[in-house]
């Protein structure tokens, strides 16, 4: 048994209350979430244009940002429990990152609208500095985001509508 998949409280009062009460046993929860992150799996997430992420402060106030890219990957998987996240200069109020100091738990949410699939990943986190390596990816990044991967699993293509991305002129 994974106690990271373990349903906490308020997912269970849900599930009572709206009609899925013993839809998901651990023994399916244990196979839906996942705590690494498989070679097609990273190879796709670093060739996506952009993700979210969720972060909240210390009082559980929350705020969710757009990460684009500028070049290299959107983020680079370093083993299957582990990815990064660039940091870019934006408008320097820091709210993701001032969150992530103040509490390092983080939500990302990856979707490929040509594709109409989408992955979320949660974790842990640790901001850190760029070494020679790291700015090969990024030339101009900051800082990265270290995530250690607590969770990751797919959600259903319902409602994620078909687009194509139109590069921008250059």
């Amino acid at each position: 048994m994974n106690p990271d998949c373990d349903l906490h409280p308020g997912e269970l009062e849900a599930q009572a209350r709206f009609g899925s009460a013993g839809r998901w046993p651990q023994s399916r929860l244990d196979r839906f979430y996942r705590r690494a992150i498989d070679e097609e799996t990273a190879l796709w997430m670093e060739s996506l244009p952009f993700c979210f992420i969720a972060t909240a402060d210390a009082d559980g106030h929350c705020d969710c940002s757009y990460r684009g890219r500028e070049s290299g990957p959107l983020v680079h998987v370093e083993h299957p429990g582990s990815l990064l996240l660039p940091d870019y200069a934006g408008n320097r109020i820091y709210n993701s990152l001032g969150n992530l100091l103040a509490n390092p738990q983080i939500g990302m949410l990856f979707i490929d609208f040509a594709a109409q699939a989408r992955l979320r990943v949660n974790g842990r986190t640790e901001i850190i500095e760029l070494d020679a390596a790291m700015r090969t990816l990024w030339p101009r990044g900051e800082r990265a985001v270290r995530v250690t991967v607590e969770q990751v699993y797919g959600n259903c293509r319902q409602r994620i509508p078909r687009m194509i991305l139109i590069a921008p002129p250059v």
